[in-house]
């Protein structure tokens, strides 16, 4: 048993150094600001009392929150018929069907995100289509082009996690509550829906975080007219080089995207408990 621990070292050295040790410089960034001659730098909380104490910051951090929350709504609406229909179909039909929603995330997210320019241009398919009846509008840098780049990125993530819990999913169940009487909708209501439940969370965890914090797609199809809080990071950083305050930013996103996972562990535990 020694030996199989001793295996893990070189995984554990790599998380402290690729991921604890940037965390840590990240939250030593957030409560410091320059200082003089003598000290190079001293303790403060005016970078976390700047961000809440500002209107503008807060406004953007609740527009990020509701369109995470409209993308995840609109990929579960999707998601789960489609998890579902993957799921009623043989092995190896499931198989080719899995293949076909993680093919394109072999392409790079950047890549993919940038197709969409085209194809929601003026002069792109969807605007050419909807001109055949009349309807002429400009679906790029526009808060529907951040949600259709968003949906399309992340809702593999909310397919996968569902499908996989669909087809552990006891068939014996689905028997039984036929033979108890159960109609379809019955039988999906009070038994599909309820085991599918730890896959439906997985699922809204991994597609809820990454749009919350998501900066390039909102900056390619928004065109900076939806300004979210992943662009206010990456522009403290990279623009306007107030290293602290991007920090502190960083630091009370990956606070909320902590309270949220353990709000998310919890319902998980309950559901089981109730099991």
């Amino acid at each position: 048993m020694k030996k199989f621990q001793q295996l893990a070292i070189p995984y554990i050295v790599w998380a402290c150094i690729m991921l604890l040790l940037p965390m840590l410089l990240i939250a030593f960034y957030s409560v410091i600001q320059q200082g003089n001659s003598i000290v190079h730098f001293k303790l403060t909380l005016d970078n976390y009392v700047r961000f809440f104490t500002d209107k503008d910051f807060l406004l953007i951090l609740w527009r990020s929150l509701w369109i995470a929350i409209k993308t995840t709504i609109i990929c579960l609406l999707i998601g789960y018929p489609i998890a579902y229909f993957i799921s009623k179909n043989s092995p190896k039909i499931q198989q080719i069907l899995v293949l076909a929603i993680t093919l394109p995330t072999w392409i790079n997210m950047l890549v993919r995100t940038y197709a969409w320019i085209g194809i929601l241009s003026s002069d792109g398919i969807i605007s050419s289509f909807l001109g055949l009846f009349g309807i002429h509008t400009e679906l790029l840098y526009t808060e529907a082009a951040v949600l259709i780049g968003m949906v399309y990125n992340f809702l593999p993530f909310m397919i996968l996690q569902i499908n996989t819990a669909l087809t552990k999913m006891d068939r014996s169940l689905l028997d039984a509550a036929q033979d108890l009487g159960a109609n379809k909708f019955q039988t999906f209501w009070k038994v599909i829906f309820p085991l599918s439940l730890p896959g439906v969370v997985s699922g809204i965890t991994l597609v809820f975080l990454p749009a919350v914090s998501s900066f390039f797609i909102p900056k390619l199809l928004g065109g900076g007219q939806f300004f979210l809080i992943g662009n206010v990071i990456e522009n403290q950083f990279i623009t306007v080089g107030e290293w602290n305050f991007g920090s502190a930013i960083s630091m009370i996103m990956a606070m909320i995207m902590m309270l949220l996972m353990m709000l998310v562990r919890k319902l998980e535990e309950r559901n089981k408990e109730e099991k």
